[in-house]
């Protein structure tokens, strides 16, 4: 299959891509990444590999495209996770303590204070 990356043409097969990539020690995933073989290599240490170019001069989305076309499974960045709710002070130090947060006020305003 004939792709571009980074300006340039390659012819680009399955099994061309499985045999450059034979051999080659996959380096820790923190970002993208595509399953060639039972190994998950970074995007950018694919490309590198099958174009024989610098990393810097290729994006990853270009990476990606040529290999989700060849049949590889592909992993984008996860998405970002909801942000969680802060704990108000109380809340916090009731949760290092082990006890649940009381809410304050009291339930019923009715009752406060006592002896009425």
């Amino acid at each position: 299959m004939r792709c571009v990356i980074a300006r340039f043409p390659f012819e680009l097969t399955r099994s061309g891509v499985l045999d450059s990539m034979k051999g080659v020690k996959p380096e820790e995933v923190v970002g993208e990444s595509v399953t060639i073989g039972r190994r998950t290599y970074p995007v950018k240490q694919v490309g590198e590999v099958i174009t024989r170019q610098d990393r810097r001069d290729f994006s990853a989305d270009e990476v990606l495209r040529a290999m989700t076309k060849l049949g590889f499974t592909c992993r984008s960045l996860p998405r970002a996770a909801a942000p969680t709710r802060t704990l108000s002070t109380l809340q916090h130090a009731s949760a290092m303590l082990g006890v649940p947060a009381a809410v304050w006020p009291p339930g019923r305003l009715a009752a406060w204070p006592p002896g009425r």
